[in-house]
């Protein structure tokens, strides 16, 4: 089993993962060593602390005010993290006109007391970056999509 398919079954909850698209970085190949190969980019599991230091130094966004920003619109994230449904997607546009170029994730451990999905098993977190501007969000449990 991969790091990445450890990480969407929930199996890696102190990790971090990150998507970067071949538009978005200039030498994807060079990553590729250190992860997933996925279309149109690169998924990268890494230790959590050293995680958000990477997605800041890729991205310029600290991980978590990323996070947070993305929180307030949901959207639709590709269950191997390599992209999404942009939700800003206008009528006389399509989903080819937006690229996903990052994704930030992490898995949050079950917690029933939580209740909802955290009840139901571990929970994946993801946020997604479009080359439009809009950052979204979705969540769901690990192993189930």
């Amino acid at each position: 089993m991969s790091d990445l398919e450890e990480f969407l079954a929930g199996d890696r909850p102190e990790d971090v993962a990150l998507y970067l698209s071949e538009g978005f970085v200039d030498d994807v190949g060079k990553l590729a060593d250190y992860g997933d190969s996925v279309a149109d980019g690169v998924v990268i599991v890494v230790e959590g602390e050293r995680g958000r230091n990477a997605f800041h130094t890729a991205t310029g966004n600290d991980a978590m005010a990323f996070a947070k920003r993305a929180m307030g619109t949901e959207g639709t994230i590709h269950p191997d993290l390599s992209g999404g449904d942009c939700p800003s997607v206008a009528e006389d546009e399509t989903q080819a006109d937006h690229e996903t170029t990052f994704v930030f994730a992490f898995a949050e451990e079950q917690n029933e007391e939580v209740g909802g999905l955290y009840a139901e098993g571990d929970v994946i977190h993801a946020y997604a970056q479009c080359n439009c501007g809009t950052a979204y969000t979705q969540k769901w449990v690990a192993g189930e999509r």
